[in-house]
């Protein structure tokens, strides 16, 4: 039989997603699975944008352009602007979601056997998209102790050698919800251009920050602008995840003329999508306030109940709606897939992303798992009840 390519064999499998047979196995047995394990908001997508879809009244549906109808560059860029974010449409190219947006960065700017710095734990196709490329994630270690806040710049800038290319962030964070202040951007920043590297920043999460909290740019650091990429995307924000519609944004022109060549590759961005996504833009601030006093709800209400567990801990976010996890097991992986397999309450089991997929460093995050509180609160708490006396009959097995 032919093989397959050494690359392949390489690929990570989904942290997120590995399990899902499992699951599949439960709900074939009759047992409720509560998805702790996704980040797919439950949140209505905006009428606007939906409407836009429906009363849309195409004949031929066509390519568009390879780098996004110019006049949804043009609205993106209004919206930047409204972030005090100062860009014009030439600097955006639409993408295929925020993955092939960051699949394309990668490609734009490293060669193979390259090194790309990224704190851990990160989001696990991150994983993904370097071995798809040949590169090297480097990783560097952020505690739960410290809420997973960003590692001394001193201990990035160990890491730094002629290979080292970018360091890439999730901000805020994907696992953590960390969301990184002002004096760690800037701090970030004196280090790329210290070293001459690129700085990416995946900021699909912008709009959810708590108490008061301000997302804070890379593209809003001044000098940053031949250094700075920003990963962006529609599916959180606007709960449009099927939309796969997201944009790579930067000032430097060579970034995004390259980018464009991997963009025409794949011809064009969906024209559906664009136009749903383009009327998205049109959502009152309203939205965001009510979705942004849910998840605030939803996530003190998670922390609290997870807080009562003996033996748990876990770090509190201060943006998007994913917290880590730390539970009094010595596999997290087995644990997961022991809920789904062979533990049921009253019917109901939970799935849960086991966190050592969102880490590059071997034997991290062994024992911590990914909560997206993406659900009612009722059902949070539920699923929180349920991992509990889980926790003690496994422990005791």
């Amino acid at each position: 039989m032919p093989s397959i390519s050494e690359k392949g064999r390489q690929m990570p499998a989904s942290p997120i997603r590995k399990l899902v047979p499992y699951a599949e196995a439960a709900k074939k047995r009759g047992i409720h699975v509560i998805h702790l394990n996704i980040g797919q908001p439950d949140i209505k997508t905006p009428k606007v944008a939906l409407d836009a879809v429906r009363n849309h009244k195409i004949e031929v549906l066509a390519y568009s352009m390879t780098e996004g109808s110019e006049t949804y560059r043009e609205k993106i860029a209004a919206y930047y602007e409204k972030k005090d974010i100062h860009v014009t449409a030439k600097d955006i190219i639409v993408t295929t979601g925020g993955s092939e947006a960051l699949s394309f960065a990668i490609g734009t700017i490293m060669d193979a056997e390259d090194e790309i710095i990224i704190p851990e734990p990160f989001y696990a196709n991150y994983n993904g998209f370097a071995t798809a490329a040949g590169v090297k994630v480097v990783p560097i270690a952020s505690s739960i102790d410290t809420n997973f806040a960003l590692p001394p710049i001193a201990e990035f800038e160990k890491l730094i050698t002629p290979q080292t290319k970018a360091i890439l962030i999730c901000n805020p964070g994907n696992p953590t919800g960390y969301l990184y202040s002002k004096e760690e951007i800037e701090q970030l920043a004196t280090l790329v251009k210290k070293h001459d590297l690129f700085l990416i920043a995946d900021e699909v999460y912008r709009e959810f920050t708590y108490e008061g909290r301000q997302h804070y740019s890379i593209l809003q650091v001044n000098g940053l602008e031949e250094h700075a990429i920003v990963v962006d995307s529609v599916s959180k924000r606007y709960s449009m995840c099927g939309a796969r519609i997201g944009c790579i944004v930067s000032k430097n022109r060579e970034v995004i003329q390259t980018a464009l060549k991997f963009a025409q590759a794949r011809l064009s961005p969906p024209t559906f999508a664009q136009i749903a996504s383009e009327a998205a833009l049109e959502t009152p601030q309203d939205y965001f306030d009510d979705v942004i006093e849910e998840y605030v709800s939803r996530r003190n209400v998670l922390i609290s109940e997870l807080q009562q567990l003996e033996g748990v801990k876990v770090a509190v976010p201060q943006g998007a709606f994913y917290c880590v996890v730390e539970l009094p097991v010595a596999d997290a992986d087995d644990f997961a897939q022991w809920l789904l397999e062979k533990f049921e309450l009253d019917g109901s089991t939970v799935m849960v992303a086991p966190a050592a997929g969102f880490y590059a460093t071997p034997g991290l995050g062994k024992n911590q798992i990914r909560i997206a509180y993406v659900l009612k609160k009722e059902q949070l708490v539920k699923a929180v009840h349920i991992l509990g006396r889980a926790l003690k009959e496994y422990n005791t097995k």
